[in-house]
């Protein structure tokens, strides 16, 4: 009797998991066949032309690019030097120094040969006190501010308090700008007459590639699987997941590595979130909250061309960190925002986005592991126990190997930055081995995040940078 109670648990546990990767699966097919639409009409287009008609001072909207730096002194300089050369008519650099440990501060007044001034900061959000602001003798739209530290959704708020312009990017310290970027990711915001009040890039990951003086001179591959697989892992989430999501107004993320919005509606909104490690998915999610309440028609877009490079972690300890964090922030964006869920009032960011980031981003890794942990008990009793872990490795298969091989397509098939067909052939290679053990590394990281909020652990933990430009 007991043994049918126990096989019968284990049989529907066993269902469940099926019916739930099965539906993972079907969503992301869907979202990849929206991508692939939206991809192939968007490179029809003679793009250098549309580009070229957008690139005088008339039609452009100036831009303050907000660089908060911790501890960035191995990247920092490469970082704004790679700004300094965008192809884009008025923009200024302001780089917030949050109480950095190292030499961060010295070397941005030695390389740029900064200057002490005197001004007055309008205090629209409140922040750490500011400690001093330098400018450039050189290069008059060149900026620091030297603050205490506070965390970086303080440093964005330090940097928004300053700008001068109508539109912020925020950009990290460690990454370096395709020329072109500013211009490509502008382009929704100038053709929609301000129906766009925020606008993303593509994130690439810049470990195996040459970079000197800020400038990409070869992309090239990592001889680092951990790197690699991150890089698929990259191509997924931006050329899959965002591009089919920001189709119907439905993008919830724009990565704090790289992203425009309407200065305006960021101070509408009460600028970054300051106790929260997802700051950047917070203020979207606020954003578009504020735009449903208002009942405005405004949009926020995800553009695939414009391309930020960026360092990634090369080790366990410091990506495991990286993983962990990133999946407290999503609960804490998802549970600061809770009255969304479902709510019709919302439109399709409640009755879709939510449920998306809460059943498949929050609660995927740990179905996901619950299935891990099932697979291998299966072993030992076989049957029909058995059975049942083979589909689901089989569905693992599909949900993580097929999706990153796609990904990799849509990426040769667009964009083209990897230079070489070995590279191609490399990163299919890889796709195959990510199910074996770099997606259940993932998982278990992500269920860690998730136990770290629930026994109350905020640490953010330190990331070894070593710089990705010469």
């Amino acid at each position: 009797m007991v043994y049918h109670w126990w096989s019968s648990a284990v049989q529907i546990f066993a269902s469940f998991i099926s019916i739930y990767m099965v539906i993972i699966i079907l969503f992301y097919s869907v979202i990849l066949f929206i991508s692939m639409l939206q991809l192939r009409k968007e490179y029809k287009l003679n793009r250098e032309e549309a580009f070229d008609d957008i690139s005088n001072e008339w039609y452009t909207k100036p831009v303050s690019i907000i660089v908060p730096a911790y501890n960035e002194e191995a990247g920092i300089i490469p970082c704004v030097r790679s700004l300094l050369s965008v192809n884009y008519p008025q923009f200024e650099i302001i780089v917030v120094n949050d109480g950095s440990k190292d030499q961060t501060l010295q070397k941005m007044i030695e390389q740029y040969e900064m200057v002490k001034i005197e001004k007055v900061v309008r205090k629209q959000i409140a922040t750490k006190p500011i400690k001093g602001i330098y400018q450039s003798q050189l290069l008059p739209k060149l900026y620091l501010i030297d603050k205490e530290n506070g965390g970086k959704a303080d440093a964005l708020n330090v940097g928004l308090n300053f700008s001068h312009y109508p539109y912020i990017c925020s950009l990290d310290g460690d990454s370096v700008l395709e020329r072109d970027a500013f211009l490509k990711v502008m382009k929704p915001i100038m053709d929609s007459s301000e129906e766009v009040v925020a606008s993303s890039g593509s994130i690439r990951i810049a470990n195996g590639c040459t970079i000197k003086n800020g400038q990409v001179l070869n992309i090239g591959l990592p001889h680092n699987p951990l790197v690699i697989l991150q890089i698929i892992e990259y191509l997924r989430a931006f050329l899959m997941g965002r591009i089919g999501l920001s189709r119907h107004n439905l993008l919830l993320i724009i990565s704090g590595a790289f992203g425009v919005f309407s200065k305006k509606w960021v101070m509408k909104a009460g600028g970054y979130q300051t106790n929260t490690v997802g700051e950047d998915m917070e203020l979207v999610i606020r954003l578009h909250r504020l735009i449903k309440e208002s009942k405005e028609k405004k949009t926020i877009v995800y553009v695939p061309d414009p391309v930020c490079w960026t360092e990634v972690p090369e080790e366990m300890k410091f990506l495991r960190r990286q993983r962990r964090r990133w999946q407290r922030g999503l609960f804490e964006s998802l549970w600061s925002h809770r009255k969304l869920m479902l709510n019709p009032k919302y439109g399709n960011i409640g009755l879709i986005s939510f449920p998306y980031f809460w059943i498949i981003e929050f609660l995927g890794p740990i179905v996901e592991l619950l299935g891990y942990i099932y697979t291998v008990i299966a072993l030992f009793f076989g049957g029909i126990y058995l059975e049942f872990a083979i589909l689901i490795f089989l569905l693992s298969c599909i949900y993580g190997s097929i999706f990153s091989m796609a990904a990799v397509l849509l990426e040769e098939w667009s964009l083209r930055k990897f230079p070489k067909v070995s590279h191609i052939i490399y990163l299919f290679f890889f796709s195959l081995t990510e199910t074996l053990w770099y997606r259940p590394l993932t998982v278990f990281w992500r269920c860690e995040g998730i136990w770290q909020l629930i026994s109350g652990d905020k640490s953010w933990g330190d990331m070894k940078r070593k710089g990705v430009s010469k």
